[in-house]
């Protein structure tokens, strides 16, 4: 068991007290009447699925019933933050460390990155 911090309760809480909603900074179409069937269909249905730094919509279910944003890692299952509604993430995938193609080049020759 790990715990998370809520950033509206200001307290670390058991993990059973939170359920992840999804990506998080998904923007809705300014205009859904203009799009086409196509990029309607992948705003509602297609979301990024990277191996590492990753933000996601979580919800205190149990405490607060707040919405909020977490950064965490996909492989490690680490959070690295967590914040509020509105606010932007101050870890992000190219903040920790190769671009993507370097990391992509470097799993082609077999380096784990």
């Amino acid at each position: 068991m790990f715990y998370i911090y809520c950033p509206y309760c200001g307290e670390h809480r058991e993990e059973e007290e939170f359920h992840p909603k999804g990506q998080a900074h998904i923007e809705r179409p300014k205009d859904p009447e203009a799009c086409s069937d196509e990029a309607w269909g992948d705003y509602l249905f297609f979301r990024d699925n990277p191996r590492g730094v990753h933000h996601e919509l979580w919800v205190h279910a149990v405490g607060c019933r707040k919405f909020f944003n977490v950064t965490r890692h996909t492989v490690t299952y680490e959070i690295l933050e967590t914040y509020k509604m509105g606010e932007q993430p101050s870890i992000t995938a190219d903040a920790q460390g190769q671009p993507r193609e370097a990391v992509a080049a470097s799993r082609q020759e077999g380096v784990r990155a």
